[in-house]
């Protein structure tokens, strides 16, 4: 069975990729990934039965569908056309399938250019947290012609409860952007709502008691009080450098639409700041330790 189920590379076994590497070995497919810093998720992934390769070229020449799940489009863009990158090793018919969060402008512009070559680029960003990517539980929104999605559903199945093939190619990442607005916009509202509620007697935990269960309550709401009333770090992996990286790339696409966002710009400020004072590598619910932190007061304080 396994001998029909194409052949599939995977670079970026990090938070989210090793959860969504492990889903595709699960369901029989062969599986290569590419050597990582961490070595930890790639010895586990080979112990279940996954190959590694040393170079994204190296990896293309095993695989006909390859995912990548890095930083952004820089990163894209290296693993792709860098030295030893995937297009030199890639055989005709190979899809690349980018579920990172990239610049929509930049994902057009590198399918052209790898179609030229007889390669398909679409793109599959991701909703959810690494927990739901290990249980096979992330949604994704997928730019594709109907053909390269037609071939990349059931890889996508193994790990994505929720699969939607929105249009064209680029279509992915410019819904991404939009969905990742909402969710940095409300850990920023969140953040500052806690602070000013903490400084008027009001604590998370009374804060919490009224907006859970409401209609105010959310999944993402869920996960950003986790940190905040039990201290879980691990609650929502996502860092602060991250979110600013994709709130700065939806305000280019906003620039280029001739459309202005007076309210995303608000909120890149917010995620700015708390980058800029060193807190790039603490997680999207430690914000609200920040934004409570520059009016002199802290969430943990039960007074």
């Amino acid at each position: 069975m396994t001998a029909h189920k194409e052949a599939i590379g995977f670079i970026g076994v990090g938070f989210m990729g090793q959860g969504m590497a492990s889903c595709i070995l699960a369901k029989g497919f062969p599986l290569t990934v590419m050597g990582h810093r961490n070595r930890k998720p790639v010895e586990e992934l080979k112990a279940a039965g996954a190959q590694e390769a040393r170079t994204p070229r190296e990896l293309a020449e095993k695989a006909s569908i390859i995912f990548l799940c890095v930083t952004g489009t820089p990163q894209v863009e290296a693993v792709i056309n860098g030295p030893d990158g995937i297009a030199a090793g890639a055989k005709p018919g190979t899809i690349i399938v980018d579920c990172s969060t990239s610049d929509p402008g930049s994902t057009v512009r590198l399918a052209a250019q790898l179609a030229a070559i007889g390669l398909h680029l679409c793109d599959a960003p991701l909703g959810g947290t690494p927990a739901q990517a290990a249980l096979g539980q992330l949604s994704t929104m997928i730019g594709a012609d109907r053909e390269v999605f037609a071939r990349i559903k059931p890889v996508c199945d193994a790990w994505a409860q929720k699969v939607v093939h929105l249009g064209p190619v680029g279509d992915g990442h410019k819904m991404k952007l939009l969905n990742n607005f909402l969710s940095m916009g409300y850990g920023a509202i969140y953040s500052e709502a806690l602070t000013l509620a903490q400084k008027i007697g009001i604590t998370p935990q009374t804060f919490d008691s009224v907006i859970s269960g409401g209609r105010m309550d959310c999944g993402f709401y869920q996960t950003f009080m986790q940190y905040v009333l039990q201290r879980d770090r691990d609650a929502h992996k996502f860092t602060l450098s991250n979110a600013l990286k994709d709130v700065r790339y939806l305000e280019a696409v906003a620039n280029d639409a001739g459309i202005p966002n007076p309210v995303g710009n608000a909120v890149k400020n917010v995620y700015a700041q708390a980058v800029a004072a060193g807190k790039g590598n603490d997680f999207v619910p430690m914000l609200s330790d920040f934004v409570a932190s520059q009016s002199r007061l802290s969430l943990t304080d039960k007074g």
